[in-house]
């Protein structure tokens, strides 16, 4: 728990496949030398988390959500992954202020597919190009959502 820096440390005692289901890393230990918390878990919370779920400023994960988030699934400030979501979003699929992917939408878009406001790719939907190839697949991409 927490200690008198500040500092909180918890994991669980179940664990699966050697790592705890939960780890909670938050803040600076300076007795344990440590400037930020680590968490490493199934699901991890910390300044620095990496887990099968990991919430962090730093995170690291299947699926990672935070300030810097690196994913298979990714939401944050800086999202890298699979699918990255966030301010700039970099991954085979890609939304964001600025995206950059195979597939990519945002202000800025970049990608094989690009639809944003501008847009740069091999086929593409923004303010001034509407290539008819990229309307064809948006199209279908929302239907395969039931939009």
């Amino acid at each position: 728990m927490a200690n008198y820096t500040g500092a909180i440390r918890w994991q669980s005692r179940a664990t699966l496949f050697g790592l705890p289901l939960v780890a909670i890393a938050i803040g600076p230990d300076f007795v344990n030398g440590e400037i930020r918390g680590h968490a490493h878990g199934v699901f991890a919370l910390g300044d620095i988390a990496t887990g099968w779920i990991a919430v962090g400023g730093l995170s690291l994960g299947g699926l990672a959500i935070g300030g810097v988030s690196v994913g298979v699934i990714s939401f944050g400030g800086l999202s890298v992954g699979g699918l990255a979501i966030g301010g700039l979003a970099i991954g085979a699929i890609a939304f964001g202020g600025a995206a950059i992917g195979v597939i990519a939408t945002g202000g800025l878009a970049i990608g094989y597919y690009a639809r944003g406001g501008v847009a740069i790719g091999k086929y593409v939907i923004s303010a001034i190009r509407h290539d008819p190839e990229a309307v064809e697949f948006w199209k279908r991409l929302a239907s395969w959502f039931g939009f």
